[in-house]
C-alpha cells in the first residue's frame, strides 16, 4: 500500500512509532490535570465569575503584574550582574563566590519571609535595637518600612529566585568565546560595552529562560504573599476555595493565570526562536577573566555580596538562631519521618520526571508530526499552575477512580483495600511530576539545543537507531545538564508546600509542612530544625550544580 501511494504521488501515512507516541502519551499525562482544572472553570457548580470580575479579580490581576514587574527586574539584574562579574573578573572572593551565589537555590522563599518579618518587624532585634538606641518609645517617633507589603515580597522572591537566571547566564556566559571578546576590545570597546554590545545579546536566550523560570514561581507562589498580606492572583484562588468553599471560583481564577503564563511562555519562545547559538569547535579559546583590584574589586564582591545576603545568610542566621534558642527541638518526634518523607518523595519524583523529559523530548525531536510540536510548549504549563489547584485537579479524577479501583478488588478478594491512589504517597508524587515537568523539560530541550545537528545526524550514518543515538551521542553530551534538571527538580520537591498540603496522605508530613505548620502559629523556634533541614537537603543538590561548571 506504501508503495502504491508512492507511485500514486501521494505521502505515506504517517505511523507513529514508539519514541512518538511515548512522547504524545507523557504529554497527556502532564496536561491532564491542568484539563482538569479548566474543565471544573467552566462546569461549576456555582458560577461567581460575574461576582469576581466586578469586585477582586481587577485588584488580584494588578497587584500580580506588579509583583511578577518588580522580582523580573530584580531577579533579571542580580542573576545577571552576578554572572558576568564571577565568569569575566577576577576579584576578592569570586572563586567562593562563583559557587555560594546558588545556595539560595535551596532555600524556600516562605523561609525567606519568616525570616525578614522576624527580623525587621516591629518586635524584631533591628527595631528593639533602633529603638534603644535612638530612645524612641513607639512607632510614631520615627519611619520604618513596612515589610509586609509588596515590595518585601518582590525582595524576598527575587532573592530565592536570582539562582535561576544566575544558573543559565553563567553558564551561557562561559560558553561564548574568548575571541570575540578579544576583537571587541581591540576595537575599542570598554567593559560596558563589552556587556551590553557582546555578552549579554548572545545570552539573552538564557537570561529570559531564567527569568520566565522565576516568574512562574512567582505567580504560583502562595506562601511568601500570604505572609507579607500581598493579594495575587494565587491568594486569590486559596480564599475562593477554601475560605469559600468554591472550586469552580478558584478554578476560574487559575484560569487567568493559566492564560497569563501561556502569553508568557509564548513571548520568551518568540524572542528567543531565532537566538541559536553553536560551538563550531572544541579548540576556541576560552575567555581570560581579566583582574579587578583595589576599590573596583571591592565593588565587584560588594555587588555579589547582596544577593547572597538576602537570599541565603538572613534566611539560614535567623533559624539558626531559633534552632540554637530551643536545642530540643531537635529531638522533637516526628522530625526524622518528615525528613525521610522528603528524601523518598522527592528524590523518586525528580528521577520520574526528568526520565519522562527525556523521552519527551527526544521523541518529540524525532516526529515530524505538527501536534506533538504544539504538545510540548503547553506542557510547562503544570510549572506554572499554582500547587493548591493543581491538586483539585488531581484529586478529583484520581479519588474517582481511586474508589472505583477499591469497589473491584473488594469484590474480587472480599476485603477492602482502601485508598490505594490518593491514600498513599502515590498522589503526591504525581502532583510533583506535573507540577515541576517543565523545569526538566525546559532544561532537556535546552541542552539538546546546544548540540550541533550533525553530531547525531553522524551518528545515524554509521547505523545508530533512535536509541543508541540519545545513550551514545545526546546523553554523554548533555550528562551535565541533565544531572542540574535532575538536582534542581528534586530541589523543588523539598520545597514544594501547597500540592503537598492537600495531596499527603493522613498523618503524612515533610519538611514543608512541618515549617509551615509551626511557623504560622508563630513557633519559629520549633520550626527552625525543619527548616534547616530543608536548606540542608536543598544544598545537597545545589553544591554539585555549582561544582560541575566551575572553572
Amino acid at each position: 500500500m506504501t508503495e502504491q501511494n508512492t507511485q500514486l504521488g501521494r505521502a505515506p501515512l504517517w505511523r507513529p512509532d514508539p519514541w512518538t507516541l511515548g512522547a504524545v502519551l507523557i504529554a497527556a499525562l502532564v496536561l491532564a490535570p491542568v484539563a482538569s482544572v479548566v474543565w471544573i472553570a467552566f462546569h461549576p457548580t456555582e458560577n461567581i465569575w460575574p461576582h469576581l470580575t466586578a469586585t477582586v479579580l481587577p485588584r488580584y490581576l494588578g497587584t500580580t503584574l506588579a509583583l511578577m514587574l518588580s522580582v523580573a527586574t530584580l531577579a533579571a539584574a542580580m542573576g545577571t550582574g552576578a554572572a558576568w562579574l564571577v565568569s569575566m573578573y577576577r576579584f576578592p572572593g569570586r572563586h567562593w563566590l562563583d559557587v555560594a551565589l546558588f545556595f539560595p537555590l535551596a532555600i524556600p522563599a516562605y523561609v525567606g519571609a519568616y525570616a525578614i518579618v522576624d527580623l525587621m518587624d516591629y518586635a524584631g532585634p533591628v527595631q528593639t535595637t533602633l529603638r534603644a538606641t535612638m530612645g524612641w518609645t513607639s512607632a510614631r517617633d520615627y519611619w520604618f518600612p513596612d515589610t509586609r507589603s509588596l515590595w518585601g515580597a518582590a525582595v524576598v522572591l527575587a532573592a530565592a529566585l536570582y539562582p535561576y537566571v544566575y544558573l543559565l547566564a553563567r553558564a551561557a556566559f562561559r560558553e561564548q568565546s574568548g575571541c570575540t571578546y578579544e576583537v571587541a576590545r581591540a576595537l575599542g570597546q570598554g567593559p560596558w560595552g563589552l556587556f551590553y554590545r557582546v555578552g549579554l545579546p548572545m545570552a539573552r536566550p538564557a537570561i529570559a529562560a531564567g527569568v520566565a523560570l522565576a516568574l512562574m514561581e512567582t505567580v504560583a507562589d502562595y506562601g511568601t504573599v500570604h505572609h507579607f498580606g500581598v493579594q495575587t492572583l494565587t491568594t486569590g484562588i486559596f480564599s475562593t476555595w477554601l475560605d469559600g468553599g468554591n472550586a469552580g471560583g478558584a478554578a476560574q481564577i487559575a484560569g487567568v493565570v493559566l492564560t497569563l503564563i501561556l502569553l508568557l511562555v509564548t513571548l520568551e519562545r518568540l524572542s528567543r526562536r531565532n537566538a541559536r547559538f553553536h560551538r563550531l569547535s572544541r579548540a576556541q579559546r576560552p575567555i581570560e577573566r581579566q583582574p579587578l583590584t583595589g576599590a573596583r574589586g571591592l565593588l565587584a564582591l560588594a555587588a555579589c555580596l547582596v544577593p547572597f545576603g538576602l537570599g541565603f545568610v538572613l534566611p539560614v542566621s535567623v533559624m539558626l538562631v531559633h534552632a540554637v534558642q530551643a536545642p530540643g527541638e531537635w529531638l522533637a518526634p516526628g522530625l526524622l519521618a518528615a525528613l525521610a518523607n522528603t528524601l523518598i518523595a522527592g528524590g523518586g519524583a525528580a528521577l520520574t520526571t526528568v526520565a519522562l523529559a527525556l523521552v519527551l523530548v527526544y521523541g518529540l525531536r524525532l516526529s515530524a508530526h505538527p501536534v506533538g510540536r504544539a504538545v510540548l510548549p503547553l506542557t510547562t504549563l503544570g510549572y506554572a499552575t499554582p500547587g493548591a489547584v493543581l491538586a483539585v485537579g488531581l484529586l478529583f479524577p484520581l479519588a474517582a477512580l481511586d474508589h472505583r479501583l477499591a469497589d473491584a478488588l473488594q469484590a474480587l478478594t472480599g476485603t477492602d483495600p482502601g485508598l490505594l491512589i490518593t491514600g498513599t504517597a502515590f498522589a503526591l508524587g504525581l502532583a510533583y511530576v506535573v507540577r515541576f515537568f517543565g523545569v526538566a523539560q525546559g532544561a532537556v530541550e535546552a541542552a539538546f539545543g546546544r548540540i550541533s545537528p550533525s553530531l547525531p545526524l553522524a551518528a545515524r550514518s554509521l547505523g545508530r537507531g533512535p536509541g543508541g543515538t540519545l545513550t551514545a551521542v545526546y546523553l554523554p553530551l548533555m550528562r551535565g545538564s541533565v544531572l542540574t534538571a535532575l538536582l534542581v527538580v528534586f530541589v523543588d520537591c523539598v520545597k514544594e508546600l501547597p500540592a503537598t498540603l492537600l495531596l499527603r496522605p493522613f498523618n503524612y508530613n515533610t519538611l514543608a509542612t512541618r515549617v509551615f505548620e509551626l511557623a504560622s502559629l508563630e513557633r519559629l523556634s520549633e520550626a527552625a530544625p525543619a527548616a534547616l533541614l530543608v536548606m540542608a537537603v536543598g544544598l545537597t543538590a545545589v553544591i554539585p550544580i555549582a561544582r560541575s561548571g566551575r572553572t
